[in-house]
């Protein structure tokens, strides 16, 4: 499976959390071998939670693994550092960013430190987050602590 197959999981869960109410943000943890594990979406708004951020839905629906240095985090956006430090203490090994234009999160910090990253600028992404900005400026601004 290739990244942009293991994206179209997450940017599926992006327009769910999109068509919900909430921000546009899904995530999906692989197995190296391109295994679904689990996906998930920013449900914050939905469940009046701050901490269900895309990939930490994905992660705890992917349930428990015995070891995540062989997991991949695909996400439609560069993780905030919530959830680049959820990849760094559970050690996954890989992560895809769908795009980093619209916000720069900490994927670069990941690399730093020996995670395997790919940033796609897929164009979906791009415009998904674009719009949703551009429509809930408030919304996107309590997302990302401003």
């Amino acid at each position: 499976m290739t990244p942009e197959d293991m994206l179209d999981v997450a940017v599926e869960e992006a327009r769910k959390g999109l068509s919900e109410g909430g921000i546009p943000i899904g995530a999906a943890l692989f197995s190296r071998d391109g295994v679904l594990l689990g996906s998930g979406h920013n449900r914050r708004v939905q469940d009046d939670d701050p901490s269900v951020h895309g990939e930490t839905d994905a992660f705890r629906a992917a349930g428990r693994q015995r070891n995540y240095r062989s997991t991949i985090m695909v996400t439609t956006l560069s993780p905030c550092w919530y959830c680049s430090g959820l990849v760094r203490q559970f050690n996954i090994g890989a992560i895809v960013v769908g795009e980093a234009k619209t916000f720069s999160g900490g994927h670069d910090w990941l690399a730093e430190n020996g995670v395997d990253v790919t940033v796609l600028s897929d164009e979906r992404c791009i415009q998904m987050m674009t719009d949703f900005i551009e429509a809930r400026p408030e919304l996107w601004l309590e997302d990302i602590g401003e």
